[in-house]
């Protein structure tokens, strides 16, 4: 192989150089050149757009991915440039799972016929998450990714090669100022008394040399003052370039959201149709109520929603056998009537049934005999069944 052995002893002397100056800059030896406020302003946005940048981009790949193992299974797919196999969602395994119960417990059954509905609706959850995954990793995620592992590190090498240049420049500094010391001691007159001919001719020779190490340290001063003032522009160019990051950054973070509003609507909606079509379910109803139970206001409508059980819809009150039962000719109990707050839309299957809008106030009472997940209810001239679950009942 072919060394250029004088470049290489060069580059060891400049590095060498420049390890000396940074050295004694540390230690308060030598003088530094300070950049002005502007590009140090400029220097500490780029640095906290950096590390922000890293942390929204690791949280969201969190949340996006909440497996740890799976993060690095994808990870070690992208740095080998390999595609990231299919997953399956939590919520796509879940109807899976609740589709072969369905099937060995019997489809026909009550508790069946609820568990393929509920794994339609978690199918149709985990694809709207398989969506909102694959939007919010092109559309948000990879501009991120694209700004740490292009932009900054371009920013970075320019701001290593700046470091460079001022490192070299403070040492022409140093340099001449050392020159120019020696050559002024080197130029002082010695005692016609104390000193012999031989001397003179000494004296003048090394401040002959001296003037020529000062010249030379002011030409290398002007070169690396010119070089470190040509780095300093482009790093200040690339610098101000993070506005426009900025700005794109903005833009993705809005579609981030936008894509985030359309999975929740969707998971919304497949909810309530699911919530509904239970509603309609006769004899889907899990568990039986406990009268010790806290009562429907303790509990926020957001866990209410979360928790709260499918609810038959009956054709009507009356045994099987009897006539339907008349709501317009029921008189309220005898126990009184209590006020109730609505807390979720109900939509009703049939004539029996009231339907509901969400917070409005209406009046409910029992009837004797009657089951008790379901109360009458009068809103005006307008009287039916109601469903318990849907209600808080005010005192």
């Amino acid at each position: 192989m072919d060394f250029n052995m004088k470049k290489l002893a060069s580059d060891a002397g400049i590095f060498f150089t420049r390890a000396v100056q940074f050295t004694e800059e540390k230690f308060g030896q030598a003088e530094k050149t300070e950049l002005d406020a502007h590009f140090e302003n400029l220097l500490a946005r780029a640095d906290s757009t950096k590390n922000w940048t890293e942390r929204i981009l690791r949280q969201t790949e969190v949340l996006l991915q909440p497996n740890p193992s799976a993060r690095v299974e994808e990870f070690l797919y992208e740095k080998l440039d390999r595609k990231v196999p299919s997953r399956v969602t939590n919520g796509e395994l879940l109807a899976q799972y609740m589709a072969e119960a369905a099937s060995e417990l019997g489809p026909t059954t009550p508790y069946g016929t609820t568990l393929v509905k509920v794994s339609e609706a978690e199918k149709r959850l985990g694809a709207a998450e398989r969506d909102f995954i694959h939007a919010a990793s092109v559309s948000f995620l990879t501009p991120l990714r694209n700004f740490l592992e292009g932009d900054w590190k371009t920013i970075s090498k320019e701001r290593r090669l700046l470091q460079n240049r001022r490192l070299d420049l403070d040492a022409c500094k140093a340099r001449l100022k050392k020159a120019k010391a020696a050559e002024a001691k080197a130029s002082t007159v010695p005692d016609f008394q104390e000193t012999r001919p031989r001397n003179y001719i000494l004296s003048a020779s090394a401040s002959a040399l001296w003037n020529d190490e000062v010249d030379k340290a002011e030409q290398e001063l002007r070169v690396a003052q010119t070089e470190f003032d040509r780095q300093a522009e482009v790093t200040r160019l690339l610098l101000e370039g993070i506005s426009s990051t900025h700005v794109n950054h903005l833009r993705c973070l809005h579609e981030f959201v936008k894509s985030q509003t359309t999975y929740y609507a969707q998971c919304y909606r497949h909810m309530l149709d699911l919530q509904k079509q239970l509603g309609r379910f006769p004899g889907t109803f899990v568990g039986t109520p406990e009268p010790a139970s806290p009562p429907l206001s303790s509990t926020s409508p957001t866990t209410a929603a979360a928790t709260m059980p499918v609810v038959p819809a009956v054709a009507s009150l009356a045994p099987p056998g009897e006539a339907a039962l008349c709501l317009e000719e029921v008189a309220p109990s005898t126990s009184g009537t209590r006020k109730a707050r609505v807390l979720y839309d109900y939509e009703a299957a049939d004539s029996s049934e009231l339907a509901l809008l969400a917070d409005e106030l209406i009046t409910v009472y029992s009837l004797p005999g009657m089951d008790p997940d379901w109360l009458i209810g009068e809103r005006g001239n307008k009287k039916g069944k109601v469903p318990v679950t849907y209600l808080e009942l005010l005192s």
